[in-house]
C-alpha cells in the first residue's frame, strides 16, 4: 500500500470507519471523571428523566472525541490544522456510533497542502449524532 501523501488521495475517497462499542455507563462515567464534564444529563438518570429524557446521555464532546479519533487513525495528529463540529442530535444509551469522513476538497495555501474532510458520527440506524469538518495537512 502507498503512503498516505497529498498527491495519492482524491476528493470522494473515504476514511477507514471508526466504530465504537454501545454507549453505556462506564463510558459516560470515565468520560465525565476525564473532561471534567458533570453535567447531570450525563450521569445521573433522576435529572435526565426531571428533563422529560428516558434515561442519561451522552456527552457532545465523546463523539467530537469519537471524529478526532478517526482522523488521527488516518494521519498523524500533527497534520490535524481545523477540527470544526456541530452537535446534530442526543446520544442515547445503546447507541452504537461510526464515524465516517471524505475527501471534499483539496488545495495548497500558504505552502501547505490541505485536504478538507467531511466527517461525521451516526448511531446504528443511521441518525447523525455529530457533523463538521476537518483541515489536514498532508505531505
Amino acid at each position: 500500500m502507498a503512503e498516505l501523501s497529498f498527491a495519492s488521495v482524491r476528493v470522494g475517497d473515504t476514511l477507514p470507519p471508526l466504530t465504537v462499542p454501545a454507549l453505556d455507563r462506564t463510558t459516560l462515567a470515565l468520560f465525565a471523571g476525564a473532561s471534567g464534564d458533570h453535567f447531570p444529563y450525563h450521569i445521573d438518570t433522576d435529572a435526565a428523566r426531571k428533563a422529560g429524557m428516558a434515561d442519561v446521555i451522552g456527552h457532545g464532546m465523546l463523539s467530537m472525541a469519537y471524529l478526532g479519533r478517526l482522523i488521527i487513525r488516518w494521519v498523524p495528529q500533527a497534520a490535524l490544522r481545523r477540527l470544526d463540529v456541530r452537535f446534530v442530535r442526543i446520544t442515547h444509551l445503546g447507541n452504537v456510533i461510526t464515524c465516517t469522513g471524505m475527501i471534499m476538497e483539496k488545495e495548497e495555501r500558504d505552502g501547505e497542502k490541505l485536504v478538507r474532510v467531511e466527517i461525521q458520527a451516526a448511531d446504528q440506524f443511521g441518525e447523525v449524532k455529530t457533523a463538521g469538518e476537518a483541515l489536514l495537512a498532508l505531505p
